[in-house]
C-alpha cells in the first residue's frame, strides 16, 4: 500500500492502543459515558446490526474477516451464526480487550483474534469481510486501493463503512475541537459516495464487484456511510455447435 496509508495506520495504531485506551473501553462497553459518547455507541450499535442483517442469518462454515475489529462486538455476533471469523486490528491493546471479553461460548462458530494489517495477504481466503468503521480514516484513493487488495480475497461479499461528506458532518467536525480530548475521535475523512462510485468503477480488481445496497446511520455525533459490494457470478458462457 501507499506511504499515506502506512502512515495513516501508524496514526490510528497509536491512538487506539495509547491515547484513547480508555475512553474506548468505556464506549465499547455498557459503562456509562458522556451525552456524546452515547449517541457515538448507539449509532455504532445501529450500524453493527446493518452489518450483520446484509449477511447470511446462518453462516455455518463460512469465513469471516472482520477488519478492523477494535473490542471483538461484530467478530462474536458472527460467530454465534455459525462463521469462523477471523477478527484483526493494528492495536494490541483493544485485541487484548477483545479476547478478555470474548465469551467461553460463542456459539457453532469461532473467533480467532490477531494483531495486525487487516490487507496482510496472509490471512487467506474469506466468504465476506466486514470493515465497520476502519477505513474512514483514509483518503479516497487509498480506501478504494485498500478494497481492491480485500477483493482479491473475497469470495462473497464486502461491506464496510466510509463517512458521508455533508454540511452536517462539517460542522460537527468543527464543534468536535471544542469538546475534551476524551470526547474527540481520530481524524475522519469524509467522502461523496458518488466520488467514491466512480473510484470503485474504475478500479479493476473490482470489475468482478458491484454497490448491491448502501444505507446511513445517523446518530447524534455518529454518521457513517455502509456499502455492500458484492461479487457478481461470472456471465454465463453460450454454446453453440459450429459446422
Amino acid at each position: 500500500m501507499s506511504t499515506p496509508y502506512l502512515t495513516r495506520r501508524s496514526q490510528l495504531e497509536t491512538y487506539f492502543d495509547r491515547t484513547a485506551v480508555e475512553a474506548w473501553s468505556r464506549l465499547t462497553s455498557d459503562a456509562p459515558v458522556s451525552k456524546i459518547r452515547a449517541t457515538v455507541r448507539a449509532g455504532r450499535d445501529t450500524m453493527r446490526a446493518t452489518l450483520l442483517g446484509w449477511l447470511p442469518q446462518d453462516l455455518t462454515g463460512r469465513r469471516l474477516l472482520d477488519a478492523g475489529c477494535g473490542t471483538g462486538a461484530l467478530a462474536v455476533d458472527a460467530a454465534r451464526r455459525g462463521a469462523e471469523v477471523v477478527a484483526i486490528d493494528v492495536s494490541p491493546t483493544l485485541i487484548g480487550l477483545a479476547r478478555e471479553r470474548l465469551p467461553a461460548m460463542v456459539g457453532p462458530g469461532s473467533v480467532e483474534f490477531r494483531v495486525g494489517d487487516m490487507l496482510d495477504p496472509w490471512l487467506g481466503r474469506f466468504d465476506h469481510i466486514v470493515a465497520m468503521d476502519s477505513l474512514i480514516h483514509y483518503q479516497a484513493p487509498d480506501i478504494v486501493r485498500a478494497l481492491a487488495e480485500l477483493s482479491l480475497r473475497t469470495d462473497g461479499s464486502l461491506l464496510f463503512t466510509v463517512a458521508p461528506r455533508t454540511a452536517l458532518l462539517t460542522l460537527m467536525h468543527a464543534a468536535g475541537k471544542l469538546f475534551p480530548k476524551a470526547d474527540r475521535a481520530p481524524a475522519i475523512v469524509p467522502v461523496t459516495e458518488g466520488g467514491l462510485r466512480r473510484r470503485l468503477a474504475r478500479e479493476q480488481a473490482l470489475a468482478r464487484f458491484a454497490v448491491e445496497r448502501t444505507h446511513r446511520v445517523n446518530s447524534g455525533f455518529y454518521l457513517s456511510n455502509a456499502i455492500e459490494l458484492r461479487r457478481m457470478p461470472p456471465a454465463p458462457v453460450e454454446s453453440g455447435a459450429t459446422r
